[in-house]
């Protein structure tokens, strides 16, 4: 029997070609290194485009903090439990319980060659946190991987973009622009842009972030495990340096 989301699932239930596509899978991960990074952005910085290369290319289990104490809500897991009423109290779950749960997460198969971090530690504390159980474990983070990118071609990454609502189509007024400025290509229907992508917003998330992570990324340059990336490179330029960085 094998436990997923829902319940079980018998092994004789699961089709030949997804057990196949599996197995060959595990085969080929088990000559690859043990690798523990994590990803430290910007929003717009590029982590969303590389983040699923290196899960696949490195046999790693992509860990977004969010996703897992919500997963844990839902199993209710004994850390879960505990996070939910915190939740509903309309408090912050504490950084011992977030460490928790990853320490939960990384005891899965899927996470046997090692994970990525995305949107944590984003603290200090966080990250002493993180690193004490790993040192339980006798492990440590091996690679942080910092999507360096300046502000303003960040604006302009973001503030450019404009979506068609009803089929998800996006343009970029500079990049990938519609042959009307403001109009659909295929519909001529108008465009409109996120409120999250406007300048004003991402000033602030800029400024949040910039304060919030710049001391960890601090913390780990003292301990000589992060990577500086061009994350202003086009996307396979940027992979060919995560590559370069993770050999």
């Amino acid at each position: 029997m094998v436990g997923g989301g829902g319940g079980s699932v018998s092994l004789e239930d699961v089709p030949s070609l997804d057990l196949m596509t599996e197995l060959l899978r595990r085969m080929k991960c088990a000559s690859k290194p043990e690798k523990r990074l994590i990803l430290i952005g910007p929003p717009g910085s590029g982590k969303g485009t590389q983040s699923p290369i290196i899960k696949d290319e490195y046999c790693l289990c992509h860990l977004a903090t969010g996703d897992m104490l919500r997963a844990a809500v839902a199993a209710k897991t004994p850390l879960g439990i505990k996070a939910k009423e915190a939740m509903d109290k309309g408090e912050l779950v504490s950084d011992d319980l977030v460490v928790g749960i990853i320490d939960e997460a990384i005891q899965k198969p899927s996470c046997q060659k090692g994970f990525i971090l995305d949107g944590f530690p984003r603290t200090v504390v966080q990250a002493e946190k993180l690193d004490e159980m790993l040192a339980k474990k006798s492990t440590k983070i091996d690679k942080v991987l910092n999507f360096a990118i300046d502000d303003v071609i960040l604006e302009e990454r973001i503030t450019g973009r404009w979506i068609h609502p009803s089929s998800g189509r996006t343009y970029h007024s500079k990049f990938a622009p519609p042959k009307v400025p403001g109009i659909d290509d295929v519909t001529g229907e108008p465009l409109i842009q996120r409120k999250d992508d406007t300048a004003a917003v991402l000033k602030s998330r800029l400024e949040a972030f910039h304060k919030q992570t710049e001391p960890v990324i601090d913390y780990y340059n003292k301990k000589g495990a992060v990577v500086n990336l061009h994350a202003e490179k086009p996307p396979k330029e940027v992979t060919l340096e995560v590559e370069k960085a993770l050999s």
